[in-house]
């Protein structure tokens, strides 16, 4: 394709974006009105000037009933880039309908930890049928990553990288870069290695550019460096991108020897699947996927409902020990779901606060007392402005002082204790290695309507309220 052309397929591909670059409704309606049509060249004209990343936009915009009459129109346009970009469940559904041939030249496309994403969803005949379909080399490669656990390092890195040994000059690395077509193109950095292969040191592009050919590599590399361990997290691989800024990073297995390397556009997306995963945790909605099947949004929601049930009892007994009083005064009844909500409210800030700083390593071992200490003095702050304003609210609209004083004492006590549950719950969750995101909320609104019935039903029995 000409440099004309290219301009004209970018400026085409363009005008189907809106202002935030997603793909516009009325050309997601057009491509399924050209596939509805049978008109594939038309289909293959509007899709074909579109980013890999669009393309797998469109296929997740798409019904789910039409996606392989879409992909019937473009199979050539599917390629593993595209793949690569899509959504999990869009993507396993598209890759039923392929071969294992179909899907081993896929696969080879694509980097190692690309390729590993694609297969690692398959069921285990669906992998091996795959991966006898593949060169020996590639398979190899992907097989060594499936043995690492999920959601690691082994599993995320790319085995294409270069390597070159210390005793190398600059020009013999520019050759060697220039002189092998089956080098990987992607990279910002060299690696170093010693005669084991153990990483020593890294040489930025720039610096190879920009050095006289006869230094030797050894004296323009850069000695300190971020080694990650292959069974590493990938969850604490993005935690150390974040905090040393890098932009690539070598993966080492348990002998030091340099077995692939992770790249900052790899970590982009993993930040963003475990915000995701640590907001939607909070709630116990599962993965919250939209394009997650029925069924399984169900299994993952309902057991969490059904906990939430019988802790809802727990407040709903509470509820039932002050029958009397709340038969005797029915403003009790009106003014109950006030302190419970306030409190819950609070307490979620706390939690959602708390986890955050543990899954960004904010909050450790050494720093809980202080936290804690801290968010007891925001809740008293908070507790003591609401207390204030709902008790005068309260006190005179009901012409009771007493009252007044009674919802004030109870809504500083419920933002005080939602404001230790919320710090409490996740960072007992973290200590007994339990994901502190899973589900603390139930626990959180539990203590919080708990506390919240009981100190305000309580303080007004005790005060003749209703006597």
């Amino acid at each position: 394709m000409s440099e004309t052309e290219l301009r004209n397929a970018d400026a085409e591909a363009e005008t189907q974006l809106d202002e935030d670059d997603r793909l516009k409704p009325e050309f997601v309606s057009r491509v399924l009105e050209a596939a509805d049509a049978g008109d594939s060249e038309g289909v293959r004209a509007l899709v074909e000037p579109l980013h890999p990343a669009d393309i797998a936009d469109l296929f997740e915009l798409t019904p789910e009933d039409r996606r392989a009459e879409l992909a019937t129109a473009i199979p050539d346009l599917l390629d593993g880039d595209v793949f690569a970009e899509m959504n999990d469940y869009v993507r396993e559904q598209l890759l039923e309908a392929l071969s294992p041939t179909e899907l081993a030249d896929i696969a080879s496309e694509l980097d190692t930890d690309d390729a590993v994403a694609i297969i690692e969803d398959l069921d285990a005949d669906d992998q091996r049928a795959v991966l006898r379909q593949m060169e020996p080399d590639d398979r190899a490669a992907i097989e060594e990553a499936l043995s690492y656990p999920e959601e690691s390092a082994g599993r995320l890195m790319q085995r294409e990288l270069i390597a070159v040994p210390e005793h190398w000059t600059v020009g013999d690395t520019l050759d060697y870069l220039r002189g092998h077509d089956d080098l990987t193109t992607d990279f910002w950095e060299v690696f170093v290695v010693d005669p084991a292969h153990r990483p020593i040191g890294t040489c930025a592009l720039s610096w190879l550019l920009r050095t006289p050919r006869s230094i030797a590599i050894g004296d323009v590399m850069q000695r300190e460096q971020t080694l990650i361990e292959v069974d590493m997290d990938q969850e604490e691989v993005a935690l150390r991108f974040q905090k040393y800024a890098l932009i690539s990073a070598a993966v080492v297995d348990g002998s030091g020897r340099l077995v692939g390397m992770i790249t900052v556009d790899d970590v982009v997306h993993i930040i963003q699947q475990e915000a995701g995963e640590d907001a939607l945790l909070l709630s116990g909605a599962g993965e919250g996927d939209i394009n997650e099947p029925v069924v399984e949004s169900y299994k993952a929601r309902v057991r969490w409902l059904i906990a939430n049930l019988f802790t809802a009892l727990v407040a709903s007994s509470i509820i039932a020990a002050f029958e009397g009083t709340i038969a005797r005064m029915v403003a009790l009844a009106t003014l109950m779901p006030i302190v419970a909500g306030v409190g819950g409210n609070a307490g979620t800030q706390t939690l959602a606060v708390t986890v955050r700083a543990i899954a960004t390593n904010q909050l450790t071992e050494s720093n809980t007392a202080r936290a804690i200490v801290r968010e007891i003095r925001v809740a008293l702050l908070n507790g003591a402005t609401i207390a204030l304003i709902i008790g005068v609210g309260v006190a005179a609209i009901f012409s009771s002082a007493t009252l007044g004083l009674v919802i004030a004492a109870a809504m500083m006590t419920n933002i005080l204790v939602a404001g230790l549950a919320g710090v409490l719950v996740p960072v007992t969750l973290d200590r007994f290695n339990a994901d502190p995101a899973v589900a603390s909320s139930i626990f959180v609104t539990m203590t919080t309507d708990s506390i919240g019935f009981l100190a305000f039903l309580g303080l007004a029995t005790a005060s003749g309220l209703g006597g």
